[in-house]
């Protein structure tokens, strides 16, 4: 009983409750009544699994990551791991970017980007009175600039724009420079030259192509991103109810348990089902930055923001792709899409963020009583 107190003790129902939620969405619109519900029974094992993640994230003392060499380490673990599977991994349409360990296959792209969190919180946390100093900027983006190009090589240009994104969004709140910002996107745009004329597959260039001309190439490059705006559109106000929506189920619609379960979930659930999504993740955020606001040191702070980032980031990307805003890049949507290891670190990380939450709790309290 004491253990079963300490294990729930200062836990964020509001977060935690929140992201059940949506997991619970994501395993209704996979679910199918002809019976084929291989991708449903399984993300019913995954999310039981990320629940025993969040709760075993609740256990350990972070202040280790924010001292000593610990999440230097493990970061140079994670260059390992994203060094190793472009030799030994599995081949999944296209992208060399998982491990095959024969029951469940791993994908170290996501967690690069909780580890990627972790560095630069622990980075910008000791230089934040400098960061002004365009050296830490420089330092930063390296440790990003990584982690990005292994990603990049797979190719997984949609984990890629997200580390991008983790490292930009949290630079932005450690506090970076008007001109230092003007510089980096010079570089970007620079960097995405380069990349255009050296880097981009021809699928890929294709995808950004029909970006700007969506109805240039409706049956080739263009039919996934045509398909998910219809899917989405004719949903109208409250959808075509659970398990009946014809893009989806009828399989106009490709990947609609991953990359465009948004467009799957708006078809069967309409706008109503769509603004409930917007607020359960607009409660996961205020969350976030509710234990970012009350952090005890600026290692918590950044690392709350790094995961709402991170959240973000997903959530924009994926939306804006499945509404014809934004490129078609493969990314999922946190707690939503089909999915082991995205699922595992999305649980993993609201766990963290509760876990160095309750610390703070604790010292805010020994400190009160100190000073009493």
């Amino acid at each position: 009983m004491k253990v079963y107190k300490t294990l729930f003790a200062g836990i964020d129902f509001w977060l935690v409750s929140s992201a059940l939620l949506l997991s619970l969405f994501g395993l209704v619109t996979m679910y199918t009544f002809d019976g084929s519900n291989s991708y449903f029974n399984r993300q019913i094992l995954w999310i039981l699994v990320g629940i025993v993640a969040l709760f075993l994230a609740l256990i350990p003392d972070y202040r280790f990551l924010r001292n000593g060499y610990t999440t230097f380490f493990i970061y140079l673990g994670i260059v390992f791991l994203l060094v190793l599977v472009m030799f030994v991994g599995e081949t999944v349409k296209g992208a060399q970017s998982r491990f095959d360990l024969v029951f469940f296959s791993l994908q170290p792209a996501e967690w690069a980007k909780l580890v990627l969190i972790a560095v630069l919180a622990k980075y910008f946390s000791k230089r934040h009175e400098h960061i002004g100093n365009f050296r830490h900027i420089f330092v930063s983006g390296m440790y990003a600039l990584i982690v990005f190009g292994l990603v990049f090589l797979q190719p997984d240009f949609g984990s890629a724009i997200i580390l991008f994104s983790i490292w930009f969004g949290m630079t932005l709140v450690a506090g970076i420079r008007l001109r230092h910002l003007l510089v980096v996107f010079l570089l970007g745009a620079v960097a995405f030259m380069g990349l255009w004329n050296f880097g981009f597959q021809d699928y890929q260039k294709a995808r950004i192509m029909t970006f700007l001309h969506p109805l240039a190439d409706i049956q080739g490059t263009g039919y996934n991103a045509y398909q998910s705006i219809i899917a989405v559109g004719s949903g109208q106000v409250f959808g075509k109810g659970i398990g009946y929506g014809t893009q989806s189920k009828l399989q106009f619609l490709p990947e609609y348990e991953t990359d465009f379960i948004f467009a799957a979930y708006a078809e069967e659930w309409g706008l109503f089902g769509a603004l409930l999504l917007f607020v359960l993740f607009g409660v996961i955020l205020w969350r976030l930055l509710h234990h970012a606001l009350r952090g005890a040191t600026n290692f918590e702070r950044l690392f709350a923001v790094g995961v709402a980032v991170l959240f973000i980031s997903h959530f924009t990307v994926h939306i804006g792709m499945n509404i014809g805003l934004l490129p078609v890049t493969g990314t999922t949507i946190p707690f939503l899409s089909y999915g082991g290891s995205h699922i595992m670190t999305e649980f993993l990380a609201i766990g963290m963020v509760i876990a160095m939450a309750r610390y703070t709790k604790t010292h805010y309290q020994a400190r009160t009583l100190m000073e009493q």
